[in-house]
């Protein structure tokens, strides 16, 4: 009779801190797992607490209620498949990231993590203490190796897992999203594979934490590098792989293979699903936002509707003598596609107030950007006032660029609980707009169609804030300030380096600039899905207070 092992993938979205929901969740998906007659069901790295946990996992209380919650599943899930979960364990004075296996109500093993990733956004180095590199666990007919996220990015695991008798990997994931991250991880998964000559299975976490998404997207590779199975980006799901032994090893069958989006869809649907799953997680099902009738808000505007429905979307107009007919009449438009709501507020008359306040203290000075913040501020106020009386959570709408370089008032237009678009350059604003107009997919609540007016996308940019003002006074083209932002941030070039590039050595020193002095405001900033290798919080950490200053 040929040996046969059937495992159950579960890409399941886990919550930070709701260890009774996710213990429940695991419960339920070994039960989908007995009953495809799996032979073990492989969660995600730390599903019984949510990935990240940042310094919640150092709280003792904390991880012993989480680790008896991991024990609490072992003991439930028994007469039936084997189940691999990932949670923490102390051991003393160490602390560890662990995946648990049970069978039969017992535990089987307990893996522990030895390589703890450090750089980008991640932290574990700090949290936890690395493990020794485990050995195999048998399961059913199979002799299992269980590399833990990061361990899989290094040959030593997998190499000694294979050495000491591992006949399949099965490695548990919280892997975070980034542009192009499926290619990046594929390519070490295949390399472990070829080192090892043994199939693979990447389970990875799917939703959002914070500022954080999980893609999902687990595969299977058979030896050779072979991709066989492929799981949707960004949704739930569930699904079964038999494996057989032949004369070379264990191969699995060939089983769903998901399209996988291109960048351009990858990046919105990882922005829909980090504000959907931020309001879901925080509590909210509502959202405000002020809509100008220009790009960025419309975008905001579009990504909401598509995340939670055009209905539990509020958009509010805020003109002053400033705001031109165009920008009311394409606000108006861009609400009436989407079929969400628009209120309008006026601010001049509470501009006017404030003005008549300070007239005493201000006399005898010219008009600046002074008055065109208290503006922007006192649209601040309108909408947190909103978002309090009717507990619907404000968005900011401040692209990239504009973090970057500053262009946005502290306390004004950065007030509110998320922003969506926080983490995507103003140039790929507009490419993402037209993307929108051109694409509508299943998972997104909004309409289809030109859901963003034309000649939002069309028209130069401007805050309105003084007459005639557009960006462009203040700043490059976006189409240079963008090219340049991404040589400073993305890449950390010098400006020697952008200079020999073609660009004007005074307005790389102006970028660099107006980069190193925003850094207060992007701290006090609102979170927004991590959508690049270079998002600024856990990505970019820079001192607040920083006198340096590169030199051409």
């Amino acid at each position: 009779m040929t040996d046969r092992f059937r495992l159950t993938i579960g890409q399941l979205n886990a919550t930070v801190g709701d260890l009774p929901g996710n213990a429940a969740k695991a419960r339920e998906a070994w039960a989908t797992a007995k009953e495809a007659g799996a032979d073990m069901l492989a969660l995600p790295e730390m599903f019984i607490t949510g990935y990240q946990t940042q310094d919640l996992v150092l709280k003792p209380a904390f991880t012993e209620q989480a680790v008896a919650a991991i024990q609490g599943v072992g003991a439930a899930c028994s007469d039936g498949p084997a189940i691999g979960i990932g949670g923490p364990w102390r051991e003393g004075d160490k602390l560890y990231n662990a995946y648990w296996i049970f069978k039969d109500g017992k535990l089987v093993a307990r893996i522990l993590k030895h390589h703890l990733p450090f750089k980008q956004l991640f932290d574990e180095l700090r949290l936890f203490d690395s493990g020794p590199i485990s050995g195999p666990y048998p399961v059913g007919e199979a002799r299992i190796g269980s590399p833990i996220c990061e361990d899989s990015w290094y040959p030593d695991v997998a190499e000694t897992l294979a050495e000491t008798g591992a006949e399949i990997l099965i490695v548990p994931n919280g892997s975070p999203y980034h542009r192009e991250k499926l290619d990046l991880r594929m390519g070490h998964m295949v390399g472990r594979v070829v080192e090892t000559g043994l199939p693979l299975v990447y389970v990875n976490l799917v939703g959002g934490q914070d500022d954080q998404l999980y893609d999902g997207a687990s595969f299977v590779l058979n030896p050779g590098g072979r991709k066989v199975v492929q799981l949707p980006a960004f949704e739930e799901a569930i699904t079964t792989v038999d494996f057989t032994r032949t004369d070379e090893g264990w191969q699995a069958e060939p089983g769903e293979m998901a399209k996988q989006p291109d960048a351009w869809e990858q990046d919105y649907h990882a922005m829909m699903l980090g504000l959907r799953e931020y309001l879901r997680k925080s509590g909210f099902s509502k959202v405000v936002l002020g809509m100008s009738g220009g790009i960025d808000s419309a975008l905001v505007a579009t990504i909401a509707a598509d995340a939670i429905g055009p209905e539990n979307v509020r958009c509010v107009m805020l003109p002053s003598e400033y705001t031109s007919q165009a920008s009311l009449d394409d606000a108006a438009d861009c609400a009436n596609r989407l079929g969400t709501r628009l209120d309008t507020v006026r601010i001049d008359g509470a501009r006017d107030a404030v003005s008549d306040a300070l007239a005493h203290l201000m006399e005898g000075t010219s008009p600046d950007t002074t008055e065109e913040n208290i503006q922007s501020r006192l649209r601040g106020v309108m909408l947190m006032a909103l978002s309090n009386k009717f507990g619907e959570m404000l968005l900011t709408t401040g692209n990239k660029s504009e973090v970057a370089v500053g262009y946005a008032t502290i306390y004004g237009d950065m007030a509110g609980g998320y922003n969506p678009i926080k983490d995507l350059y103003k140039t790929r604003v507009f490419e993402t707009c037209r993307w929108r107009n051109a694409n509508r997919r299943p998972w997104m609540k909004g309409p289809e169609g030109e859901v963003i007016p034309p000649q939002i996308i069309s028209k130069p940019p401007s805050a309105e804030l003084r007459p005639d003002q557009k960006d462009e006074d203040s700043l490059p083209p976006y189409e240079v300030l963008d090219t340049i932002l991404e040589g400073l941030v993305e890449k950390d070039l010098a400006l020697k380096d952008l200079v020999e590039q073609g660009f004007d050595a005074e307005t790389v020193r102006h970028v660099e600039k107006l980069l190193y002095i925003s850094e207060w405001k992007r701290y006090q900033a609102a979170p927004g899905p991590r959508i690049s290798t270079k998002a600024f919080w856990l990505d970019r950490r820079y001192p607040l207070v920083n006198r340096w200053r590169d030199e051409l």
